[in-house]
């Protein structure tokens, strides 16, 4: 295992998870990479861990430019486990390191490795924690690392650091992509597919935190960066300014003027309603994205959720509700709390029809100005499909 050069005397030394398929619910197709960085300098510092079962990985890498034993500083940007696992292994072989972190960082450790913490030596304390506000500042010889707190983003923990004189801000969860690759750079795979898996992962990850991403993006946009170095994934050292850019509208929660059509159907007559308007949707110029949930996993369908102006779901009854997956379909997108959204109710019945219903006071529930619900029972002539599109056709701008 190689450590991959990242800048003078900064180097992944990362795992890479091949086989990942499903991250806390979110289709990892692609696998993902769980990214850590060392830094050469007087202080030899390394930019957190890796997932525990990829400790050996890390490791080798590690080993491939330094003595482990030989870190000094070990930077926990994050206690989640994907990025501090490695920890408490970590801590045996370099012994006299401190863990620098935020106070939540501490207590957040402290949490989830107690065994740990007290199995590694008798005495109490053995771990030594050095706590950091936004703005402190580690020196480590020729470079400084400088700390920004970036509370819920998307944990109560969450900090990035930046190394001023590289200009490399290693960006925690913020500007990542689930993406097993060979590849570390983005413009070493292509630049399409980084931005795509991006926008999945902020989609799926950091969108209900829009005011929380908006205050990080503004305090970082003092700083001179030249290299983003996520926790996740490819590591930009081009397009910088596009993935903030980027960042900011998602921030925003600025939609485009397109349409997402969200749906089951049973015995097909739900599906004809989707394509119904579909086509009052294309009639007005308006773009769409045909998603059944049958075909479509809910954090793929998150991604086009992302940019789109108007939200519409679509359900037969069954048993006097919604179909199982729209459900949880909207379960996860409340989670999400897309803001500035327009939403449609649409289905199918056969004799009761609560479903519609259902779906148009789940999207009130989450804010959206809602169009008219569209109910049609059993199989929808061609006639009543006509005259439902007209009157959406009137309804949209």
């Amino acid at each position: 295992m190689k450590a991959v050069k990242v800048a003078d005397n900064i180097y992944w030394v990362g795992a890479i998870d091949w086989n990942i398929r499903n991250f806390h619910g979110y289709l990892t197709q692609k696998g993902t990479t769980y990214n850590a960085y060392l830094i050469l300098d007087e202080k030899i510092t390394l930019i957190d861990t890796v997932k525990s079962c990829f400790f050996d990985e890390m490791l080798a890498r590690i080993r491939d430019v330094v003595d482990p034993a030989k870190i000094e500083y070990i930077v926990s940007n994050h206690v989640e486990m994907d990025h501090s696992g490695s920890i408490p292994s970590l801590m045996k072989i370099a012994v006299n390191a401190s863990i620098i972190t935020s106070v939540n960082g501490e207590k957040g450790l402290m949490a989830h490795y107690e065994k740990y913490y007290k199995d590694s030596k008798a005495a109490e304390g053995c771990w030594n924690f050095i706590t950091v506000q936004s703005g402190d500042k580690l020196v480590l010889g020729r470079n400084t690392l400088e700390f920004l707190h970036t509370p819920m983003v998307h944990w109560p923990d969450n900090m990035v650091s930046f190394l001023r004189e590289a200009g490399v801000l290693f960006s925690n969860d913020a500007f990542g992509q689930h993406i097993a690759t060979s590849e570390r750079f983005v413009d070493e795979l292509a630049f399409d597919i980084a931005m795509k898996e991006t926008a999945k992962y902020y989609a799926n990850i950091a969108l209900p935190y829009g005011r929380q991403v908006k205050n990080v993006l503004n305090a970082v946009s003092g700083m001179d960066i030249q290299i983003i170095a996520p926790s996740h994934g490819l590591i930009w050292r081009s397009g910088i300014k596009s993935v903030i850019d980027k960042y900011r509208k998602w921030s925003e929660n600025e939609a485009d003027n397109k349409a997402v059509i969200i749906y089951d159907t049973m015995w097909g007559s739900t599906e004809q309603i989707a394509y119904m308007i579909q086509s009052a949707f294309e009639r007005k110029r308006i773009g769409t994205k045909m998603l059944s949930l049958k075909a479509n996993h809910i954090s793929d369908i998150m991604t086009h959720v992302l940019e789109a102006k108007y939200i519409c779901v679509g359900s037969p009854t069954l048993n006097n509700g919604m179909m199982p997956d729209v459900a949880a379909f909207l379960c996860y997108l409340k989670g999400l709390a897309p803001k500035n959204r327009i939403g449609l109710a649409f289905g199918s019945y056969g004799w009761g029809g609560q479903s519609v219903g259902q779906v148009d006071e789940a999207l009130r529930s989450m804010g959206f100005k809602m169009l008219d619900m569209i109910r049609i029972q059993y199989i929808p002539s061609e006639e009543r499909l006509l005259n439902e599109r007209q009157k959406l056709e009137n309804e949209l701008p």
